[in-house]
């Protein structure tokens, strides 16, 4: 073995977590600065700080970086989370289970992954922490600016211009109304992508209180949806499991009754409308509290939009201005939904029992878009043009994944490993030829042979 690779192998020894305890409670640990970046992926805003029993929702890797998901050599514990596609398992507090099928699939993902061998454990080990310290020297030179500082002010700026929107949507010119219904709908769809996007990661602040309540304001006030289950399901389960069947799949963006042109073109316009339909739906499964908090915090946003164009915009009718808001809402649904699909459907899905490790995962599962000044503006880099960067460290901001982009790209091809990237149109031309096939039929299975 390399001088190199048994360096780096001792420190992935050395940032084991219960190593890592035994220092801190010796007095060592990161620097006061490093914090929030060590802390990583959820930072576990939706909970207190964790006891024993709990800290496995969150992976420690070399260096002092985690990611969301359960450890991948270890067997989650039954109350951690459930699949994508059942709304049924949560405790009593709010928080998802595993249903039994799903532990099943885990416990034997679990078992295969021990009975690789060890040199494969290792290279890959390797390959990732190797990735992460590159990424986290990156991380230690940026500035708090950099780090959150870019991406909170243009969601602030986002705000700012809403009055112009309302102003705007009074005129009787026919210019200057259809400006305002695009400055709204820009606005709209900045802060509820965007924005809700970071909060739901914790990128937006270095707090953790200050994150979750970020959270709620995003997820439940503008968004219309629930942030314990927005959380849930993207951060513990799309990004653990990404492109895991059952589980981090996609899955739920597929409604297979319906044909390709009614899915690409009519349904990305009542997005808006089922949006809080479906959050509504989910509120029967969480705590009394939460689901009256929710509650209120999705009719406080419909109806704060709803009174400001009564209001600011002097609209004469109840009809006019729901459809106003309707218009607003949906500006940009479409290519929301159809990034969402392109991005993961139609890349290589895995087996439970057959999940590889972390980065041969989300560099096979993961595509990047061209960059797009419109769509990186609204729906931040981390889901356009550096979507592999966010998968493999979704703790950073939009403006850190981009500022990492050469490194990481760089890295993968250097190691021989796929770095997918394609066009937009390509993406729309293929899901329209091959709806059947991606959207419909279960997906091909694959199996990673000899990676080592």
């Amino acid at each position: 073995m390399e001088p190199r690779q048994e360096q780096m192998l001792m420190k992935t020894q050395e940032w084991h977590p219960e190593t890592r305890e035994e220092k801190r409670a010796g007095g060592e640990g990161p620097p006061s600065g490093e914090k929030s970046f060590q802390e990583g992926g959820d930072r576990s805003i939706w909970r207190d700080p964790p006891s024993q029993e709990t800290a496995d929702a969150t992976i420690q890797l070399p260096n002092g970086f985690e990611r969301e998901g359960p450890p991948e050599n270890e067997a989650p514990k039954e109350r951690g989370l459930r699949p994508s596609l059942d709304y049924s398992c949560l405790g009593k507090d709010g928080s998802p289970r595993f249903s039994g099928e799903e532990m099943v699939l885990l416990q034997r993902a679990v078992k295969e992954e021990e009975m690789l061998p060890a040199g494969e454990r290792k290279c890959e080990d390797f390959l990732m922490g190797e990735l992460s310290e590159k990424v986290q020297n990156i991380v230690k030179k940026s500035s708090w600016w950099e780090r959150h500082g870019v991406d909170d002010a243009i969601i602030t700026m986002n705000f700012l211009i809403l009055p112009v929107g309302f102003l705007l949507l009074r005129s009787y010119n026919v210019f200057s109304f259809l400006l305002g219904i695009v400055v709204l709908g820009l606005a709209h769809h900045t802060i509820t992508v965007k924005g809700s996007h970071l909060a739901s990661h914790n990128s937006l602040v270095e707090s953790k209180s200050w994150g979750k309540v970020l959270a709620i304001f995003f997820i439940e006030v503008c968004s219309a949806f629930t942030a314990e289950q927005g959380f849930h399901n993207h951060v513990k389960l799309h990004h653990g499991y990404t492109n895991v069947i059952g589980l981090g799949d996609s899955s739920t963006w597929k409604v297979p009754f319906l044909n390709r042109y009614v899915y690409m073109f009519i349904v990305p316009i009542a997005l808006p409308v089922l949006t809080p339909l479906v959050a509504i739906g989910l509120l029967r499964e969480v705590g009394l509290r939460t689901a009256i908090r929710t509650l209120c915090c999705i009719l406080l946003g419909l109806y704060s939009h709803y009174w400001l164009l009564l209001s600011v915009s002097e609209f004469q009718s109840v009809w006019s201005a729901l459809t106003c808001m309707l218009l607003t809402r949906s500006l940009l649904a479409h290519p929301y939904l159809h990034v969402n699909i392109f991005q993961h459907i139609g890349l290589p899905m895995f087996a439970p029992d057959k999940k590889p490790k972390r980065i041969h995962l989300m560099s096979r599962g993961v595509l990047n878009l061209p960059r797009n000044v419109l769509l990186d503006w609204s729906f931040g880099h981390s889901l356009i043009s550096c979507h592999v960067e966010h998968h493999l460290f979704p703790m950073l901001s939009d403006n850190m994944c981009l500022k990492i982009k050469p490194v990481v790209s760089q890295y993968l091809k250097e190691k021989k490993l796929p770095y997918n990237e394609d066009s937009y149109l390509s993406r729309f031309k293929l899901f329209l030829n091959k709806y059947e096939e991606l959207m419909v039929h279960a997906p091909p299975i694959t199996e990673l042979v000899g990676i080592q």
